[in-house]
């Protein structure tokens, strides 16, 4: 394994052993809920949106290590940002994980986010790191739920 390989699983692993924005929202004005049946990983992500600002998101629930990960780094990468940048990102991650996106070629706002590149050759991945992406989408457009079915 390659060193940046290996520095990409402990950050995972760190993520997922004390994730990011881990708990209830009570600020929150939208909610989500995602659910992916094929692995059972199910969350509700939690975001308090004010002038097309995220002020605050947060997420609570169960999935394997890479849908937990991911779930916590995507808090801290949308924590701040304009609706719009928080749907670009959503729409770079997506097609970074699905191989439509070439994240070292192409001009991007990713940065560390660009760890998950590598599930892209695991195709049963690709749900778990982008299923909290699909859920923060569903909630900043007014979504109650998603389901990656």
């Amino acid at each position: 394994m390659s060193e940046l390989s290996e520095l990409y699983q402990q950050v995972i692993l760190d993520h997922n052993k004390k994730p990011r924005n881990f708990h209830k929202l009570e600020a929150a004005n939208r909610t989500a809920e995602g659910f992916n049946p094929l692995c059972g990983d199910q969350l509700t992500v939690y975001l308090q949106l004010e002038d097309e600002v995220v002020k605050d998101i947060s997420f609570e629930g169960s999935g394997c290590a890479i849908s937990k990960a991911a779930a916590s780094m995507m808090t801290q990468s949308i924590k701040g940002k304009s609706k719009q940048d928080a749907e670009t990102l959503f729409d770079e991650f997506h097609r970074m994980v699905t191989g439509e996106l070439d994240e070292e070629a192409t001009p991007n706002n990713l940065g560390r986010l660009t760890i998950f590149s590598g599930v892209r050759d695991f195709p049963a991945r690709v749900k778990c790191a982008s299923l909290s992406w699909h859920t923060m989408h569903a909630a900043l457009n007014g979504d109650n739920s998603v389901s990656t079915e």
